[in-house]
């Protein structure tokens, strides 16, 4: 009972239940003390400071609608400058990228990937088939000399044509098919002069195809090899065909491939130039049948020489061909792409 009564009648000293409870935050020191900041009076900070403000958005506890906070307005930061001489750069590969070519390039540019070889070229080929009618008709061993050196340049041009360089053994492979086809003919004759070119072609593609079968290199490589060896050699071989014709066609067929490329050469559109080199072999061939024994038939002899010529024209040019493409290449493949058909030609119209 006595419990009881104290409870009810007096609390004990130091508790107030209807006021404040004796905590740190109430707790004051004893006079004569220094007097400190008590961080734990208020944490809340409601009885002393600045009152803090609420920057956000805001909702009512009640019906939930959002409630916009005027006179504040949300830091945005502002979006960084694009600068436009940054490269952009594709996404990151395991294997790498391999460097594009000039051609693939102009390719996905939308240009063409051929490159005339120019004047300068032409006016080469222009020489050798100028050096190759005058020699015709002073013989066979004259007409070696000029041959020898057009079957040289082909040889060379071809390999670097197709990007591969130094080639030496497909090189001297297709050089020596030109020799052997040279002597065949000069010692068969011109009438046996099929036989005597299509023998050696046949022996030099099996040894193209023995050469690059004792190469180290990869499958792939050695089959660009051999295709280039036997294309090299089949140039070669064929550039002969201008011992196995007559003299007359000779000299009509390599007079017209001469004017054909200086005419192609001349700045003009492509359709136009091509019209025009055409037109001006037919009329050299004319020209130079008058003095041989063809006659009105050299226009059609030099016309079919000047479409080899201008087919061997484009080849040389084709992907990007570097300046030493031009100027053997370039040079040699309009008058060794012609050689068939001035000895086809020549046969028909004798």
């Amino acid at each position: 009972m006595s419990d009881q009564q104290s409870y009810e009648g007096g609390p004990h000293p130091g508790y107030d239940p209807y006021g404040q409870p004796q905590t740190p935050g109430n707790w004051a020191p004893p006079p004569g003390q220094p007097q400190f900041p008590n961080p734990y009076a208020d944490p809340y900070g409601t009885q002393a400071g600045p009152a803090q403000q609420w920057q956000g958005q805001t909702w009512d506890t009640q019906n939930h609608a959002r409630m916009p906070v005027a006179e504040q307005q949300p830091y945005q930061q502002a979006p960084a400058p694009v600068r436009e001489p940054e490269p952009a750069f594709g996404p990151a590969t395991l294997a790498g990228n391999a460097r594009i070519t000039d051609a693939q390039r102009a390719r996905l540019e939308g240009r063409s990937p051929v490159i005339e070889p120019g004047i300068q070229p032409a006016a080469l080929t222009a020489l050798l088939g100028a050096l190759l009618a005058v020699a015709a008709p002073l013989g066979s061993y004259a007409l070696v000399v000029p041959l020898v050196l057009l079957q040289a340049v082909t040889a060379a041009g071809w390999f670097r044509l197709n990007g591969m360089w130094p080639a030496r053994q497909g090189i001297a492979l297709a050089f020596l098919g030109g020799l052997v086809a040279d002597v065949a003919v000069l010692a068969a004759g011109r009438e046996q002069a099929p036989v005597a070119i299509l023998g050696p072609l046949g022996i030099w593609v099996l040894l193209a195809l023995v050469l690059q079968l004792r190469s180290h290199a990869s499958p792939d490589e050695r089959m660009y090899g051999l295709m280039a060896t036997v294309a090299s050699s089949a140039l070669a071989i064929l550039a002969t065909g201008y011992l196995g014709a007559s003299p007359a066609a000779v000299s009509v067929g390599a007079a017209a491939v001469a004017v054909a490329v200086l005419a192609r050469a001349l700045p003009m559109p492509t359709p136009v130039s091509v019209v025009f080199s055409l037109l001006a072999a037919a009329g050299a061939g004319f020209a130079v049948g008058g003095l041989t024994d063809l006659g009105s038939q050299g226009a059609a002899l030099g016309a079919g020489a000047a479409v080899c010529a201008l087919i061997g024209h484009r080849v040389a040019g084709y992907d990007y061909p570097s300046r030493f493409v031009h100027f053997t290449a370039g040079v040699a493949l309009p008058l060794a792409a012609a050689a068939p058909a001035v000895w086809l030609l020549g046969r028909v119209f004798a």
